[in-house]
């Protein structure tokens, strides 16, 4: 997220819109609860952000958005999440909104600085308005750990975004992301680096889902070991009795003559002549495993939006990358991930926003 100062926040008001809302008690359970203690609320909130003193875990937050004018309120939090997409209050009305967050440490990728303890959420959109909050320690919600490269990790600053980042706004509150992705990772460092498989691995439980996305840095690994590596992390997945779902990674920007994308650049094909969207479905089709097929996907996406429109899907006018996402393109590819989720059953459609 953006850093800020909490003695900056605690100088600010918290007149805009606030009505608190009598609290009621925790239940006694979870990280950081005890008989008796009330749910932590508007109390920890300004104007314009909420810090909340909780150890890592998975937190439920309910939210009641609106004020005495028209509002219209997002919320983000930690790094940079998309945790609540911008939603339209009339005047004199209230909304209620609920979602799940994983907070951890480090707070961002796994490689990253450790980032502020706690929970911090951000209030955005054109016009915020934040009601009531409520926060209390999460008991049975389902988590989506995401394994993957800087395409889909929570990046620390603009203009940069992984389509991880942006996916936690399409889920209501009993199903949250973890998302594990770094940047820079292959399939082989991903394995090797104890900060990253061997921590994510002990956390999966039983129904958790694991996303894996992992190609675009795999530039010098052969398709022997490609394919091993992919074998060996879906079988730790169901080693702990977690779900593996295989991603293909998404396209890179690279058109050819005739405003097509068939090319190795753009589909992922290394030095080597490893194709890794078709080695990513093959292992899915042998190991019984759902796919996502996000190459076939955005490749469609961003050739109908041909050479010119496509360019803020990506970083090109800022960067001239054609490889990281904007905040914009993430949330596009994010959807996309989302709609397969619910499509393949892998996620209650009563769990997750559409629209």
């Amino acid at each position: 997220m953006r850093r800020f100062n909490l003695a900056v926040l605690a100088a600010l008001t918290l007149s805009a819109g606030a009505i608190a809302v009598p609290a009621q008690a925790y239940d006694g359970q979870g990280p950081g609860a005890h008989a008796g203690q009330r749910p932590l609320g508007l109390e920890n909130c300004t104007a314009t952000a909420c810090h909340f003193d909780l150890p890592p875990g998975t937190y439920d937050v309910k939210v009641l958005l609106g004020g005495d004018a028209g509002s219209s309120t997002s919320i983000a939090g930690e790094t940079r999440r998309s945790l609540l997409p911008e939603t339209p209050v009339t005047a004199g009305e209230r909304v209620a909104r609920g979602f799940t967050v994983n907070v951890r440490t480090p707070e961002g990728e796994p490689t990253g600085p450790e980032g502020t303890p706690g929970l911090d959420l951000v209030l955005g959109g054109t016009a915020p308005a934040l009601a009531d909050i409520k926060v209390t320690p999460a008991h049975r919600a389902r988590q989506i750990f995401l394994v993957g490269d800087s395409t889909v990790c929570d990046q620390p600053g603009d203009p940069y975004s992984g389509w991880g980042q942006q996916l936690p706004q399409y889920l209501r509150k009993g199903v949250s992301v973890a998302n594990y992705a770094d940047s820079g990772e292959s399939t082989v460092t991903y394995l090797g680096n104890p900060q990253l498989w061997a921590t994510v691995q002990p956390q999966i439980r039983r129904g958790d889902l694991v996303l894996v996305q992992l190609a675009h840095n795999d530039k010098t690994t052969d398709e022997a070991t490609y394919r091993a590596n992919l074998e060996t992390l879906v079988a730790g997945v169901r080693e702990k009795g977690g779900s593996p779902v295989l991603v293909t990674p998404i396209v890179r920007r690279w058109f050819n003559s005739d405003g097509t994308l068939n090319n190795g650049t753009a589909l992922l094909v290394n030095g080597l002549g490893v194709n890794h969207p078709e080695v990513v479905r093959s292992v899915a089709a042998a190991e019984d495993v759902p796919l996502i097929d996000l190459t076939a996907k955005t490749k469609a996406v961003v050739e109908s939006l041909g050479v010119e429109g496509s360019k803020a899907l990506y970083l090109y006018n800022e960067k001239r990358d054609n490889t990281h996402t904007s905040a914009h393109g993430a949330t596009v590819y994010a959807g996309l991930v989302r709609d397969e989720l619910v499509a393949q059953h892998l996620v209650p459609e009563g769990l997750v926003r559409v629209g």
